[in-house]
């Protein structure tokens, strides 16, 4: 199938074309020039970043430690980067990519205000062709969406939607210059990892603050605080040790799980174990933990009900403590947002939790939000409502592989690839979005590594063309599908298997394997020379 080339202007041909310029895009381009190609990346926004340049809300920040999250590539960067949190926030991480993009010159590589709305393979010659939304075309023998997970925000169809008299926004698409909530009446619908860090922070300031709840989260005390002088030395001086345990770990965290039992120690010792992990900052109360407690069964109960008292203690009114508590779905089962101070929020007299659980909303209205028991006035209505994760982003762009296949059609049922780099009938294009695992530049490093490297073997070796065989496709999407039933992600209605997305298939979006075993099975792949690829 050819491709029409006579429409719009034409920015040039490339090796290898990118789509976005946030954490793995940059990456993206620094190791793929270093190999001496040609590459061009297209980034919708007004300057670089992804998930940190569009995720402006207050409270935004790091839920993995910042020094774990940075880019491990460069030494000279590690060494003259300071993180100045343990959990940077959202304006320090936006500054640091901008940071990467100067120290290495990236930006000539970078087409910004860039928006593609499709992509299509020329089977004629090969090539890939982007077309963006101001009509301007590009063309390459490779193609890297490196899209995001989360960045496909996503707004429930409420009815009336468009009445709203008042502000609105998504919090993906907080405006730049920020909102005016001082003293307002503000809805917030939500309270997945975004509203609870938004929350907590415009009930600061907010006249009178609704809080639209469909579904309570196990959150855990972030405990952040400032990097001292002495631990930014032992920091620098330890880089290598702090990639190597993130490298061991299941999701490339920094924290390793506890290989005993809690089941196999007395109780006492179970609770002296639990208050030490609440103790700490971060995920080491969920990811350090006995190894049991993700897994479904009683250790996971008996530490869920552990966090469920923790809440309790935290909100004086029981009824509204309750409604907080979850009890719909298992501990780990989500990812755990970490917070600063959310649960005393609703001890505030201009706070009010509404659970739509009990009374759903019916529509928004020019004032405010109608539910099945009332109408609630407000100013300024935010959607904290989440993503179309993973697949979104790419069903947001016309795919078109061969015989004119789109992306979006082949993925209707749930993603079908090879290790989620790779669809077959769409040649040369490398899904990294749909690959990753875990803490993400950790991930996205060696994912951005196994794909260079697989573009230079497909050149060295006399070939133009590689993609995922049906049939290790279909294996794969097997796997996924057997291995993933048994995990604990895939046992709650989560963003993990698309539960969140009305008429979107429940698949895992995701990986079932731990990120060191996905490293050995990409690394044996292409130690056999690519098996399970067609190449041409």
């Amino acid at each position: 199938m050819g491709v029409e080339k006579d429409k719009g202007e034409d920015i040039g041909q490339f090796d290898v074309m990118v789509i976005g310029a946030g954490v793995t895009g940059l990456y993206a381009l620094y190791r793929l020039r270093e190999l001496g190609l040609s590459v061009q990346s297209f980034e919708s926004g007004s300057g670089v970043g992804g998930t940190w340049y569009w995720n402006r809300y207050p409270g935004c920040r790091f839920d993995s430690e910042s020094y774990t999250y940075g880019y491990s590539f460069s030494e000279e960067l590690l060494q003259e980067w300071d993180w100045k949190e343990y959990y940077s926030g959202q304006p320090e991480n936006e500054r640091y990519l901008n940071y990467v993009a100067d120290k290495f010159d990236l930006r000539p590589h970078i087409r910004l205000n860039s928006h593609v709305t499709s992509v299509v393979f020329d089977e004629d010659d090969g090539l890939w062709q982007i077309n963006l939304e101001d009509g301007h075309r590009a063309r390459g023998q490779f193609l890297i969406t490196a899209v995001g997970s989360l960045s496909a925000y996503y707004i429930p169809d409420f009815e009336g939607i468009d009445s709203f008299k008042g502000d609105w926004c998504h919090t993906g698409r907080w405006p730049a210059e920020g909102m005016d909530l001082a003293g307002k009446r503000v809805g917030v619908i939500g309270t997945g990892a975004t509203g609870i860090q938004l929350i907590t922070e415009i009930a600061k300031e907010a006249g009178h603050l609704s809080v639209f709840q469909r579904t309570a989260n196990y959150a855990a005390p972030l405990r952040n605080g400032l990097i001292d002088p002495e631990t930014q030395r032992r920091i620098k001086a330890n880089y290598p040790e702090i990639f190597k345990r993130c490298s061991e770990t299941a999701g490339s965290f920094i924290h390793k799980f506890d290989p005993r039992s809690a089941l196999d120690v007395t109780p006492e010792e179970r609770l002296e174990q639990y208050e030490r992990l609440w103790a700490e900052p971060g995920f080491a109360k969920w990811l350090s933990n006995f190894y049991d407690v993700m897994i479904p069964g009683e250790a996971n109960e008996d530490y869920a009900e552990f966090v469920r008292n923790k809440i309790r203690e935290r909100v004086k009114d029981p009824e509204v403590a309750e409604k907080l508590a979850p009890k719909d779905h298992m501990f780990g089962s989500k990812r755990i947002p970490c917070e600063s101070g959310y649960y005393e929020v609703f001890n505030q007299d201009n706070v009010l939790l509404v659970d739509v659980r009990e009374a759903p909303i019916e529509r928004i209205t020019p004032q405010g939000i109608q539910t099945t028991d009332a109408e609630y006035e407000l100013d300024v209505l935010i959607f904290a409502t989440g993503y179309d994760a993973v697949t979104g982003p790419l069903n947001r762009i016309e795919i078109r592989g061969e015989g004119g296949e789109t992306l979006k059609d082949k993925f209707a049922n749930g993603p079908r690839t090879l290790m989620g780099i790779s669809s077959a009938g769409f040649p040369n294009l490398f899904t990294i979005n749909a690959a990753s695992v875990g803490n993400f530049v950790r991930a996205c490093e060696p994912l951005v590594d196994w794909v260079s490297e697989a573009i230079c073997y497909v050149r060295d070796n006399g070939y133009t063309r590689i993609a995922a065989s049906y049939e290790a496709e279909d294996e794969w999407t097997k796997h996924v599908s057997e291995a993933g039933a048994k995990i604990l992600r895939t046992q709650a209605n989560s963003w993990f298997v698309g539960a969140n997305i009305p008429g979107k298939a429940r698949v895992l979006l995701t990986s079932p394997d731990t990120a060191p075993v996905m490293r050995a099975k990409r690394a044996e792949v292409a130690a056999k020379g690519y098996e399970g690829f067609l190449l041409q």
